[in-house]
């Protein structure tokens, strides 16, 4: 929109000496894509004015690991283990030959309606994450190619890159896990990365960026995580491992190399500050404090022992949903009482530390000083979250009252490099109706779970449904 473009609420977070600072009944104005000014009395000429009453405007969410899903995970929230509800290959799927679960056309749908949910909750940068187990191997450049397109449509600012893996679990017929490693594809995979970063890093007027997304830790090699390590440092882009996640890759690891994957990933040089390491679950103190001295970042998803004491001893942080709903205010709230109960501490982590990850963290851990606040100069990506609704109750501090009552739905409007992407709680050209409707349709396949029960059985209703 041509001109400058003033906001107003009764609350705006503003930036100013390196932290996040309160103003009351606060003003916001960019023009183009970078803010201009941020507290009160702008003086300056304005082509427009919104206010936005009891609300505030704050920076947006950055998402280190943005679901970009059709996320069944949440069917299996009462039904463990995942290995019997297709989360792990068996073994006649693999000999058969894995195949695509999804044609070209449902996977480009699949980002793009994940990708409007994280507008949807006010994540205005989002580093992509989908599950493997329906892929016949890695994901592709042509469908993350259909997902620049798709992220530049709706405004989203993103960084992409097609997961790539050198191996994956199987399930045995008896039962038990082992897990196969094929060099030649994790190779593949790699150079097919490099080049999506050649064709796409910094492109749709630098709204798409480029990653480097290797899979699991476990299923690597030394040598070719070492490498992709290099390849991000020359490329200047970040790359992220999912790694310290479970007791399988903590087995896995000490059994295929005698350490643990702090260790082993330090020992092979993978760690730097290009690094995101979703999601430091499963390590011990030692192996946390050797991912803070590499500089690389632990992408918080609610659960970690013990953030407080982790965040004094220089442990970088930023936030990610990963699975649905992909709320970044939920996963504040989560944060905040499971970081208190696993710390045994009545006043940390507080609301500000957690607002802090789910926007600085990110940032910061992108190298980029021009989001996740606003500040002159910064990009003018904005979230207006709505502080009148009748579940926050009486809202004095509203960083206190966003994280202890408010949710997704709460976010009223969103600009992105300047750009109104939505107002009011929709989104141009989505129709979000339709779109839940299209995405029931594409539920996962039986035919690549253990032993292929029927759908019903994989996820039985939590009770006796009775239907006319």
């Amino acid at each position: 929109m041509a001109g400058a473009t003033l906001l107003t609420a009764r609350w705006v977070a503003g930036h100013r000496d390196g932290r996040h600072v309160l103003y009351e009944n606060g003003e916001v104005v960019f023009e183009n894509d970078r803010i201009l000014f941020f507290g009160h009395g702008y003086d300056g000429p304005t082509a427009r004015r919104f206010d936005f009453g009891m609300a505030l405007i704050g920076p947006g969410f950055i998402d280190l690991d943005a679901l970009s899903d059709i996320d069944t995970g949440v069917l299996g929230l009462d039904h463990q283990p995942g290995w019997k509800k297709g989360r792990v290959w068996p073994r006649d799927y693999v000999e058969e030959g894995p195949v695509e679960m999804l044609t070209p056309e449902e996977l480009a749908f699949q980002k793009r309606y994940a990708f409007a949910h994280l507008i949807r909750n006010g994540i205005t940068t989002a580093l992509p994450i989908a599950s493997l187990f329906y892929r016949a191997w890695n994901e592709t450049p042509e469908e993350f190619a259909s997902a620049a397109e798709s992220a530049a449509d709706l405004g989203l600012r993103v960084y992409l890159g097609p997961a790539f893996r050198a191996g994956h679990s199987v399930i045995e017929a008896d039962g038990t896990l082992t897990v196969e490693v094929d060099a030649a594809r994790g190779r593949a995979g790699l150079d097919a990365a490099i080049a999506f970063c050649a064709a796409h890093d910094n492109t749709h007027g630098g709204l798409v960026r480029a990653m480097l997304a290797p899979d699991r830790v476990e299923y690597w090699t030394a040598d070719l995580l070492k490498r992709t390590a290099g390849v991000a440092r020359d490329l200047g882009v970040p790359v992220r491992l999912h790694c310290c996640q479970s007791t399988f890759e903590v087995e896995t690891i000490r059994g295929r190399f005698g350490t643990g994957s702090a260790e082993w990933l330090h020992n092979i040089g993978f760690l730097s500050e290009r690094a995101l390491l979703p999601h430091g679950t499963h390590t011990d103190r030692e192996g946390l404090r050797i991912i803070a001295d590499s500089g690389a970042t632990v992408v918080h998803g609610a659960a970690l022992n013990h953030f407080g004491d982790l965040r004094r001893a220089g442990l970088r942080l930023g936030m990610g949903t990963d699975t649905w709903p992909p709320d970044m205010i939920l996963n504040m709230q989560i944060g905040l009482m499971l970081g208190r109960v696993m710390g045994g501490e009545l006043d940390s982590p507080s609301s500000a530390d957690l607002y802090d990850v789910a926007t600085l963290g990110g940032a910061d851990a992108l190298g980029r000083p021009d989001l996740g606040r606003l500040q002159a100069g910064a990009a003018a990506d904005i979230v207006v979250i709505d502080l009148a609704a009748h579940h926050l109750g009486h809202v004095r501090d509203p960083i206190a009252g966003l994280v202890a009552s408010a949710n997704g739905s709460d976010v009223r409007t969103v600009f992105i490099a300047g750009r109104r992407v939505m107002s009011e709680g929709t989104i141009p050209g989505l129709d979000f109706a339709e779109a839940h409707a299209r995405a029931g349709a594409q539920f996962e396949s039986p035919r690549r779970t253990w032993r292929h029960p029927a759908v019903q059985s994989i996820f039985p209703p939590s009770y006796e449904v009775t239907r006319t």
